[in-house]
């Protein structure tokens, strides 16, 4: 599996440099976009030559990086740094990649799963315990950039156009989803830990109360088409708010399940304005 995940870098990396050296224009050239700058990625994966060309290949598009290979590096990296995101791989010594996906969850940082192993039942787990997606190597490094960029955005990092802007949050049944902390907070103060994909699934359905929205709509919305993510993610997502929320007194039939049509937010919503 690493001859084939190295093969198919050095034949990404012999392609950019070919276009690099022809005169076309810079959007051409691969760059995701001026985020990257701002971005700093974790790459965490335990065989140096992988975490390498993983590494390389960001760098080269802009994004900072910090490396580690194992659950113990990783912690420090996060002790000393701020992390945008991690690229987490499934098989590590020790503490294996989905026990540190639980735990980066909770912290609310965006996770991107690396692994080999690409049966559904993995990619679900993956999920479950909050990731905001799973990429099977090997793995297209143009497609890898894609999923990159679409989960940054998810994570705050949007234009100045992102849905709800206009709104520093919205009130229903008691609960706040600050939009400017990006915070779920429960009636009485407490603070609900939810993943970035959590919060923008319940914004949207927030932005729009007691309206039928379909998975491709609530994709669309909440992820785009970039990262080509599947249907399954939004029962995933929609399951774990559920979850949350209900253990903290809510009525699991506030987000209602429509069979063949999709989801609806079935609370009322009140909408504060920025400033007020």
């Amino acid at each position: 599996m690493l001859h084939v995940v190295s093969l198919y870098f050095r034949v990404a990396d012999g392609n950019n440099r070919k276009q690099n050296s022809s005169p076309r224009p810079h959007r051409e050239s691969g760059m995701i976009g001026p985020m990257n700058a701002e971005s700093h990625i974790l790459i965490v994966e335990d065989d140096r030559e992988i975490r390498a060309l993983v590494g390389r290949l960001l760098k080269s598009n802009g994004f900072r990086i910090s490396e580690a290979g194992d659950g113990p590096a990783m912690d420090r990296v996060l002790a000393s740094a701020r992390i945008d995101l991690v690229l987490l791989d499934v098989m590590l010594p020790g503490e294996d990649g989905f026990s540190l996906c639980r735990r980066l969850g909770g912290a609310s940082i965006p996770v991107i799963m690396l692994s080999a192993k690409g049966e559904d039942f993995d990619r679900v787990l993956g999920l479950e315990l909050g990731a905001d997606d799973y990429v099977v190597k090997p793995f297209n490094p143009r497609e890898l950039l894609a999923r990159i960029k679409a989960v940054l955005r998810r994570a705050g990092k949007r234009n100045s156009d992102e849905e709800g802007e206009g709104y520093s949050a919205y009130r229903f049944g008691g609960w706040v989803l600050n939009n400017v902390l990006r915070r779920l907070i429960a009636p009485g103060g407490a603070f609900v830990a939810i993943t970035d994909a959590e919060f923008d699934l319940l914004r949207v359905l927030c932005s729009r109360p007691h309206r039928l929205l379909s998975r491709d709509q609530l994709i669309d919305l909440t992820q785009g088409r970039a990262a080509h993510p599947a249907e399954r993610s939004v029962d995933i997502l929609v399951a774990r708010l559920r979850r949350k929320m209900s253990g903290a007194g809510l009525d699991p039939d506030f987000i209602r399940t429509v069979r063949s049509g999709g989801y609806m937010f079935t609370l009322d919503v009140e909408c504060v304005e920025e400033g007020a």
